[in-house]
């Protein structure tokens, strides 16, 4: 008969194996039942915790961290770092997430990972000096303990300050260490080419960030599998189908607050319209959350195929699953006053309106939009992973793909037009009052002057946008096509094919 200790040890080799496999969801209960006969394998919880963490289950995943602290786990700050993200990336609860941080590098000062990540965060919390100061110090750091990292630093201290003139000397060692010819991985390569590009565009040097952008598109891509249009096509053909007439009826409970969903491409205006809305005292905000691509891709899996067979009772059930982990999601304090609403503002949830409208028939949608050759172009100057944006790699796949989630829209405003309302960005610039007033009504709101005053906030803003939307209105983005007019033939020319009118006078 096994003793207590090898049969746990039998059972973490096993979990670990699977784990290494990627098969998270099996490691799990085996990682549970061991730890059930030995709780004091410290490499067991962090395992564990590390599983739950990307399975979505946080809550568990942190009490997992905890128990590997507790019971003496080696590389302590590694382990604080991960509490930090799942606090900050999937929590909202920033004080916690910086305690963590701040942990990690007193147990290890030249820690580069909780640098940049603390600088990340206070980046998003809007403090600009204290991020600067992470950046810098792990710029200081001896280079084999910066690592690659110190790229990402370089890059981001370039954002924060941005060069006055061409002989800046953080833009000329940005550029230095961009256009160096030695081995560089793929990724970091693209990060700096980015970060050069964005500052060469802030000083009007816009032959030098196409350039420099178009480079960094090559290195982010290189080593990705080509955009494939035919697929792409294929794709919403299968949405369409699958989704051919409106959601029925769903005898539900009130869900307080309703979920609010704000979509449309990337770099259309989402993040500013959710802080918009998170000025309204109605309205609490999750911001970017994975909640229904998780649902697609595990318990609806194959989607959307999957739709033909779910009834009203699974209707009801993942509805209330996604609401109650949603709230989960909302920062602290959002119960102290009531809410109409909580958003999830993640844009390609565009491609599942017709999901949403199935769990949540009286569901507003709130849909941004922006002038085509503005949206394509900022895609094109923004470093999206290549892995899940395929498309953003070229401007002729950006405007295919802009072309197709044209047609998708049009067949879920065909299906819901009393419930889908458009928020266009460039109007709101024009015409800021005039633009959101409109929206607020039609989704029952009543007009607050302090939605004007969406940069004041005082709160954390976790994508791309945190700075924009930290300064008073600007009208620099809109129009910015203009000035790259000459190099945008490739985008203008496959919007035209997919039927997208973009405006090609100056």
């Amino acid at each position: 008969m096994k003793s207590p200790s090898h049969e746990s040890a039998t059972l973490l080799s096993r979990a670990d194996v699977l784990l290494a496999q990627g098969r998270r969801v099996d490691a799990i209960p085996l990682y549970r039942q061991a730890l059930r006969i030995s709780p004091g394998k410290a490499e067991g919880w962090f395992n564990l915790g590390y599983a739950l963490r990307f399975e979505g289950v946080f809550e568990e995943a942190l009490q997992a961290y905890a128990q590997a602290i507790a019971h003496g786990v080696s590389q302590a700050w590694q382990v604080h770092l991960n509490r930090a993200v799942i606090f900050s990336d999937h929590l909202r609860r920033d004080d916690m997430a910086e305690a963590e941080l701040l942990q990690a590098l007193r147990l290890r000062p030249d820690y580069a990972p909780a640098l940049l990540n603390l600088g990340n965060l206070q980046e998003e919390r809007g403090r600009r000096d204290a991020a600067i100061d992470c950046y810098a110090r792990l710029l200081d750091l001896p280079s084999v303990a910066a690592g690659e990292l110190a790229y990402e630093a370089l890059a981001r201290l370039l954002h924060l300050k941005p060069p006055a003139s061409a002989d800046d000397a953080l833009l000329l060692r940005l550029r230095r260490v961009a256009e160096d010819a030695g081995p560089m991985a793929d990724s970091q390569r693209a990060t700096l080419c980015f970060a050069l590009g964005r500052a060469l565009d802030a000083l009007g040097d816009c032959d030098g960030a196409f350039a420099s952008f178009a480079r960094g598109k090559r290195c982010a891509h290189r080593s990705q599998p080509a955009y494939d249009p035919r697929r792409a096509v294929a794709e919403i053909d299968a949405l369409i189908a699958a989704f051919p007439a409106p959601a029925l009826p769903l005898r539900t409970t009130a869900m307080e607050p309703q979920p609010l969903f704000i979509c449309g491409m990337f770099r259309s205006g989402s993040t500013l319209l959710e802080q918009i809305l998170a000025a309204h005292s109605d309205v609490a905000v999750a911001g970017e959350q994975d909640l229904l691509p998780r649902l697609v891709a595990g318990a609806l899996k194959p989607f959307p195929t999957s739709m033909s067979r779910l009834d009203d009772a699974s209707r009801t059930r993942l509805a209330a699953e996604y609401h109650e982990q949603l709230l989960s999601r909302l920062p602290a304090g959002w119960r102290e006053s009531q809410k109409r609403y909580a958003t999830d503002k993640r844009p390609d949830n565009y491609l599942l309106i017709g999901l949403i409208k199935q769990l949540f028939p009286q569901a507003r949608i709130l849909h941004t939009v922006r002038d085509p050759l503005d949206n394509g172009l900022s895609v094109f100057m923004q470093h999206l992973n290549p892995r899940l944006f395929g498309y953003a790699g070229a401007l002729a796949d950006i405007g295919h793909h802009f072309g197709q989630y044209r047609r998708l829209m049009a067949h879920w405003k065909a299906l819901y037009p009393d419930d889908i309302h458009d928020f266009d960005y460039d109007a709101f610039v024009a015409a800021p009052e005039a633009t959101l007033r409109p929206l607020l009504a039609a989704i029952g709101l009543p007009w607050q002057h302090r939605c004007l005053a969406f940069h004041q906030l005082d709160n954390t803003v976790k994508t791309a946008s945190y700075w924009q939307v930290r300064k008073p209105l600007y009208g620099e983005a809109s129009g910015r096509w203009r000035r790259y007019q000459h190099a945008l033939g490739p985008l203008i020319d496959s919007l035209a094919v997919t039927g997208v009118e973009a405006r090609s006078g100056g």
